[in-house]
């Protein structure tokens, strides 16, 4: 096994490190401590920072490529093969293997389209048989429901067997901890009165394990989410896709951020000519239009890619300068409403007395932006940042939906929908792999858009005693060891 490191991958890897550093930054700050604990006291903002979680570890573990061994002679040198894969590839290595002639329905053990095949010595037009999907059962017209039956059961049954030990577990250590009886812990938690919403993260934790373990039991015999028009499962696409909607929003983030704090700081600190360039800077930009600015830049690259052959060694690294490309254009033409915001914000904090005086005592300016007017503008960019996230995983689905997004061969879920838009049109209707990027964009935007509404009610000053009333408990803790209970 060879490592190897996209592009993007190292981008991925710096942002668990600037996450990282953050929580430690955390730790150590009061201010800072005290704010994400009342934004995580909402059981809405627990709930979805464990969706996000799951979706953040599945886009990790596509992003550890390497290339596979080949086999080799004993005493020859060994050798690599051409095209890297990831840790997620090898996981679904089986789904991928997989592979059936055309489309076929979630669940189903026959294919979705009639073909002309051969029963009994006689060339009929009829449903072929799967090669994958229900294969092992004798008589699908019969056994299909019932064994789609049992097998969800016995994943249900599994899945809350895990979670009643693990629940048993977890009581017996907070009463232990707390000094409580079992069944206190048990009311205590059921009622809800608890420090941390731990009853809404249990029920959120419950749903998502009865998910995953019903859709690895059902995998191992059917085509979850059904296959695409070449034959491979949808789910696979799908989890792929997580990677690219992931990269797309925090990316371009990290593009976003540095121009328009900077930008957005000195335009209304300084003021004068530097004010007035900087506004014609961002003003011109917001005043082309994104996708022609982007299309005409993601062509412009292409051309470079198709004249260049030479710079990549495999198509995966060719779809990733893609990929890298369009998060720089797309953050280059996204940062001009938060510079706004971060330049009017200045513009008030600058007049504010304790700047004066700083300002009058001889502190540089640099000092003065470092110390005084960054750290009170972060509160806003997080909340924004927070925000733009989901904006950008859309924005990442309508422009491979235009054509000017990700590479075609790049899973992405501007791209199933993209080819969706066929299949609709069809006649009987593929609607399986719409519904799925669907059903995945929903969960990523919307767990993204609650908890960015915790955030901002609990960084932002005007909303923050609000929030603080309605998440506090009916019975508050006492002590630090009634917090675990």
């Amino acid at each position: 096994m060879q490592a190897v490191f996209l592009i993007t991958d190292l981008f991925i890897f710096a942002v668990l490190l600037i996450g990282i550093f953050y929580v430690w930054r955390i730790r150590h700050d009061h201010h800072l401590l005290a704010n994400w604990r009342l934004a995580l006291k909402r059981p809405v903002a627990m709930s979805s920072g464990l969706v996000l979680i799951l979706f953040v570890l599945v886009a990790v573990l596509d992003s550890m490529h390497y290339r596979p061994a080949l086999p080799s002679a004993p005493g020859q040198p060994v050798s690599y093969s051409a095209e890297a894969v990831s840790v997620l590839d090898g996981f679904l290595a089986p789904l991928t293997k997989a592979r059936e002639r055309s489309y076929s329905a979630p669940l189903a053990a026959h294919g979705f389209r009639k073909e002309t095949i051969e029963q009994e010595g006689q060339k009929v037009r009829d449903y072929p048989r799967l090669k994958f999907g229900g294969s092992h059962l004798k008589d699908p017209a019969h056994d299909l429901a019932s064994d789609v039956a049992l097998r969800s059961l016995q994943a249900t049954g599994i899945a809350f067997g895990l979670l009643l030990v693990a629940s048993a577990l977890s009581f017996w250590l907070a009463a232990k901890i707390s000094h409580q009886t079992f069944a206190q812990v048990v009311q205590r938690f059921g009622s809800g009165q608890t420090y941390w919403p731990w009853r809404t993260l249990f029920l959120t934790l419950a749903g998502m394990l009865v998910v995953i373990i019903w859709v690895i039991s059902l995998s191992q015999n059917y085509h979850v989410f059904g296959t695409d028009r070449t034959g491979n499962s949808v789910l696979v696409i799908a989890l792929k896709s997580v990677r690219t909607a992931l990269v797309i929003g925090s990316l371009t983030t990290l593009v976003v951020l540095p121009l328009a704090l900077l930008l957005g700081v000195l335009a209304g600190y300084l003021r004068g000519w530097v004010d007035e360039v900087i506004q014609y800077i961002y003003t011109l930009l917001a005043s082309i239009p994104d996708v022609l600015l982007i299309a005409a830049s993601v062509l412009l690259l292409q051309v470079f890619i198709d004249k260049n052959q030479g710079f990549f060694a495999t198509a995966l690294e060719r779809s990733d300068a893609r990929l890298f490309f369009l998060c720089l254009i797309l953050g280059v033409t996204s940062f001009t409403g938060l510079c706004r915001l971060v330049r009017g914000e200045t513009l008030k904090l600058r007049e504010l007395e304790y700047i004066q005086s700083a300002h009058a005592m001889g502190v540089s300016t640099p000092r003065i932006l470092r110390r005084h007017i960054v750290p009170n503008l972060m509160h806003l960019v997080l909340i924004n940042t927070v925000m733009q996230f989901s904006s950008f995983v859309l924005a990442e689905a309508v422009l491979s939906y235009v054509g000017v997004g990700v590479d075609p061969k790049t899973a992405s879920f501007g791209v199933m929908i993209n080819s969706a838009r066929a299949e609709l049109a069809a006649t009987p209707v593929v609607w399986w792999t719409l519904s799925t990027a669907f059903v995945f964009m929903f969960l990523i935007v919307l767990s993204a858009n609650l908890l960015a509404d915790a955030v901002r009610d609990a960084f932002d000053p005007r909303t923050r005693l609000r929030s603080a009333a309605s998440t506090t408990p009916s019975a508050t803790p006492s002590s630090a060891t009634a917090e675990v209970a």
